[in-house]
């Protein structure tokens, strides 16, 4: 009796995870397509005035390889480099003054005051930097203000392409999602799982919508227009949030502005991560603060990641092994539907299809980096960056 009770049960789970994953591959934005690139531009009439803001904090390993390629950036109109020396201890600011040269963009480097009470040090260090871009000595200031990671190198026609689909298609923030490295094996399993589950918590076509109530941009290349910033309240209205992109976009999109969000084909991330734990620390520490420090959406994400990720290979192998083949049939059938919406994905970063099947243990591993993430929080190691923890 016992056993039938049991059998039931995962015959009522396994088919209810595979209705999810119908309703996820058909009726979810389409959030697994790796097709939402650039929109269509074309060269505008007169090219805008543009800075590029970086806020760096002890940055000296990967500006080398990101920051010449800022300086290197072909656009027509004109541009300047904000680079924003957090209070660096390994020498970044002198650094990213002697990669300077005559021939690149102007680069201004600067350090902001203090951290004050309440802000973000990221955040702080944009702030600076857009009002030290916001107040030239010229006096022209730039209609558009390029927020990108210290450890983004970009592609030599990166800002004239954000800027020309900006002005083509009258968008207020243009926001790329940067490729990742994938170098380690490490790298190589977290990595693409890592773009795919933020696709499939904000679907890019429904961002990208005006009407929708889904915002969303990666921090790592967000071109915004400097008067949408401003009438959306600026940097400060966003001061204290941890997931500062997509805090950005929502702000814009709630003040009447245009959002795009898209995957990149000029935009990468050079920053290293050869172990398990610097991918750990990268997902946990903002993890928590995605469930906006909620205990009950904690408990809701980590039963709906096992319903949708965990339940189908373990029906699957539980139904043959016990000689129930609806159980595994339905197991079955959203393990495929999971691995063949994770197959794109897996090109877009140029990895093998036979990674598809691996994708519940993955995650598996984010289920226990978001529950890391609230043990921390509550230790009160929460969002810990650089020395920081907020």
């Amino acid at each position: 009796m016992r056993q039938t009770a049991t059998v039931t049960v995962l015959l009522w789970v396994s088919a209810l995870s595979l209705l999810v994953w119908l309703w996820l591959t058909c009726c979810h934005g389409l959030f697994w397509r790796t097709d939402v690139r650039l929109p269509e531009r074309r060269p505008p009439a007169r090219w805008p005035g543009v800075a590029i803001v970086v806020p760096a904090r002890d940055e000296a390993e990967v500006l080398p390889t990101s920051l010449p390629s800022l300086l290197a950036q072909k656009y027509p109109g004109r541009a300047r480099v904000i680079l924003v020396d957090d209070h660096s201890g390994d020498g970044t600011g002198d650094l990213a003054a002697s990669l300077a040269g005559p021939d690149g963009l102007p680069l201004t480097v600067t350090t902001p005051p203090p951290l004050p009470t309440g802000w973000t040090g990221k955040l702080w260090a944009l702030r600076h930097g857009v009002e030290l871009a916001s107040a030239p000595p010229d006096g022209a200031a730039p209609e558009y203000l390029l927020l990108t990671d210290a450890d983004i190198a970009h592609g030599p026609e990166s800002l004239a392409e954000l800027v020309a689909a900006a002005e083509s298609a009258g968008l207020d923030l243009v926001s790329q999602m940067a490729r990742l490295r994938v170098t380690t094996r490490w790298e190589r399993l977290i990595v693409p799982a890592f773009v795919y589950f933020f696709a499939q918590l904000y679907p890019f076509r429904r961002s990208n919508r005006p009407g929708s109530r889904t915002a969303a941009a990666a921090g790592g290349c967000s071109l915004v227009r400097r008067e949408a910033l401003e009438r959306a309240g600026g940097v400060a209205a966003i001061r204290g949030a941890v997931i500062d992109d997509v805090s950005l976009a929502r702000m814009v999109k709630a003040s009447g502005g245009r959002t795009w969000l898209g995957l990149a084909d000029q935009v990468d991330s050079v920053r290293p991560y050869p172990r398990l734990a610097e991918l750990w620390r990268m997902v946990s520490r903002s993890a928590y603060a995605q469930l906006r420090h909620s205990p009950m959406l904690l408990l809701g994400t980590v039963l709906g990641l096992g319903l949708v990720y965990l339940v189908p290979p373990v029906a699957t192998v539980a139904g043959l092994s016990a000689g129930h083949p609806a159980v595994a049939a339905f197991g079955a059938a959203a393990w495929l539907l999971m691995a063949g919406t994770y197959l794109p994905m897996l090109r877009h970063y140029r990895q093998p299809a036979l990674a598809a099947p691996l994708l519940p243990f993955t995650a598996l591993l984010y289920l226990l980096m978001t529950v890391d993430s609230a043990v921390q929080h509550r230790r009160g190691r929460g969002a810990a960056w650089k020395g920081r923890t907020y």
